[in-house]
């Protein structure tokens, strides 16, 4: 949670600057920074969770060197898993700030033509990042382990494709329904990867041990 909270402070300064360094009154100038803001954002997200995990790795190493028997006590999945979980939950909990504070007023949202399902559908894009970020979390680590840079390159475009598609909106239906189904791919290839079959899920769901 802390890197991406430093991931957020170093993409907000740049965005700061560059807004003040521009044209207030130029609106296609504004949204060319704002979608380059957005792609820095993300990029500079999947650069703090890669430095996460070489702290981590070295963090290992260094538990590995104390222990008795030569093993680490927690593995690098259960790491990958925790590091999704608060990438996700600091996310989420940024989300719903910025949500509280367009309810606190004015009270134009649903009113002039807007869409009365804002928060709504914004309650459930940031439900899909908290577990995309969980799933993220996962491949990331799982790529940076076994030197598959083509896991860590589906991470950061899956990445940038959800945060494009926030662009789509109000058409809500152009950014939800692509994210979920990006979320459900992403849940199965890390289920996959951390060892899940078929077989487990099946006796999962009849409540067989």
């Amino acid at each position: 949670a802390f890197f991406w909270l430093v991931s957020l402070l170093l993409s907000s300064l740049i965005w700061f600057i560059a807004v003040k360094a521009s044209d207030p009154q130029d609106e296609r100038l504004q949204k060319g920074l704002l979608i380059f803001g957005v792609m820095f954002s993300v990029l500079l997200q999947e650069a703090f969770r890669f430095l996460y995990y070489k702290l981590l790795r070295k963090a290992i190493e260094g538990l590995v060197a104390l222990s008795e028997d030569g093993c680490s006590p927690i593995s690098i999945q259960q790491m990958a898993y925790v590091a999704g979980v608060g990438f996700g939950l600091m996310s989420g909990a940024f989300s719903m700030i910025n949500l509280l504070a367009d309810a606190l007023g004015p009270g134009t949202v649903g009113i002039h033509g807007d869409s009365q399902l804002y928060f709504l559908t914004s309650a459930f894009m940031t439900m899909v990042l908290i577990f995309l970020h969980t799933f993220w979390g996962i491949l990331f680590f799982h790529g940076c382990e076994h030197r598959r840079w083509w896991e860590i390159a589906a991470v950061v475009v899956m990445h940038l494709t959800v945060s494009g598609l926030s662009f789509c909106n109000p058409l809500y239906v152009g950014s939800l329904v692509p994210s979920y189904l990006l979320m459900a791919a992403a849940a199965a290839w890390a289920y996959l990867l951390s060892g899940g079959s078929a077989q487990n899920l099946r006796r999962f769901l009849l409540c067989k041990c």
